[in-house]
């Protein structure tokens, strides 16, 4: 992932574009909202994603006086979501919330059924969840270094664990295999449980996935959590290394949450609802639930730098999967 942007860039950033557009929607946009809005998630209820936007709920509520309605579209690697997004009236009473996969969307499928680039728009970067990577408690390494010693002696023999083809678990693994010259063998699961069951389970070695998954097997002796795909280390897993820490610094990789908007809404309705958010994500207690309870890093961004985060990873992971010659079922 790009290194976690700037907490003060992101709060002076926050507090600037709320003031300046509080007086124009005050005229312009006066009468919003006047109903309910709502946010689209592209998953199932109690993922990653849904956890990031009921997080924002109550505060949203609150700050526009309005009901915040979370709907869950999951499907199709949450493209049947973020087309009803895409193709939702320009109003500011759609929004949605995104992760990771909707940058690798772009290159894992040609043909979607929106453009991201001119159907979408960024509002906010609302927290980055970096990867953490687990072996089985039976698996023939304990550490990074005897993973990839293993591995480079045994091609082919690793075999490891995705919740799916195209997942942020599966690009990450294959980040790792291009990175370090090695051969390790995928097998993509349909979701995280069975994939982290198996691994408890002594059935694969290797799943890489986001902390609050791994936290609890890890404490309870389950797993070995042996390295983070970040710049640096997570506060709830203080005892666990970097990649980078490890002589891997291009090791990046995370799921992440961002609220997007379809492309046309008047954009003094986007900088209010960046700003909103911002100041909800950084408020204490939730960037303590954020840190220390789920591993992820706390931002809340301008919709600008929401758009270059999404940006940067779209580049990213679609080199990784024409590298690694990544396709989906």
């Amino acid at each position: 992932m790009p290194t976690t942007l700037s907490r003060r860039g992101f709060i002076g950033a926050a507090a600037a574009t709320a003031a300046a557009t509080l007086a124009p929607l005050a005229q312009a946009q006066g009468a919003w909202p006047s109903k309910p809005i709502r946010v689209i998630v592209p998953y199932t209820a109690g993922g990653f994603t849904d956890q990031m936007a009921r997080l924002l709920q109550a505060g949203l509520q609150k700050a526009l006086g309005q009901p915040i309605i979370v709907e869950n579209k999951p499907g199709a690697n949450s493209i049947i979501g973020v087309d009803q997004i895409a193709k939702s009236a320009p109003d500011g009473y759609t929004f949605g919330v995104v992760i990771a996969a909707y940058a690798a969307n772009t290159t894992l499928y040609p043909k979607l059924p929106y453009n991201p680039k001119k159907d979408l728009v960024g509002v906010s970067l609302m927290g980055v969840s970096p990867l953490v990577a687990a072996v089985a408690m039976n698996a023939p390494f304990k550490t990074t270094a005897e993973l990839i010693a293993y591995a480079k002696a045994n091609p082919g023999k690793v075999g490891f664990g995705s919740s799916g083809n195209g997942s942020s678990a599966h690009l990450t693994t294959e980040l790792m295999k291009l990175l370090t010259k090695t051969d390790m063998t995928h097998v993509p699961y349909k979701g995280a449980a069975p994939a982290l069951s198996d691994l408890m389970g002594g059935q694969i070695p290797l799943f890489l996935d986001p902390p609050p998954n791994l936290i609890q097997p890890a404490r309870a002796g389950r797993i070995r959590l042996i390295g983070v795909a970040s710049d640096k280390r997570l506060a709830a897993l203080p005892d666990v290394p970097t990649f980078a820490e490890q002589g891997i610094p291009e090791l990046m990789g995370s799921t992440w949450a961002a609220m997007i908007a379809p492309a046309g809404v008047p954009r003094e309705i986007v900088q209010r609802m960046s700003a909103e958010v911002a100041r909800i994500i950084r408020s204490p207690e939730v960037t303590q639930r954020l840190e220390q309870t789920m591993g992820t890093f706390a931002e809340g961004s301008t919709p600008e730098e929401c758009d270059r985060f999404i940006a940067a990873e779209t580049a990213k992971w679609g080199k990784v999967i024409r590298e690694a010659r990544v396709t989906v079922d």
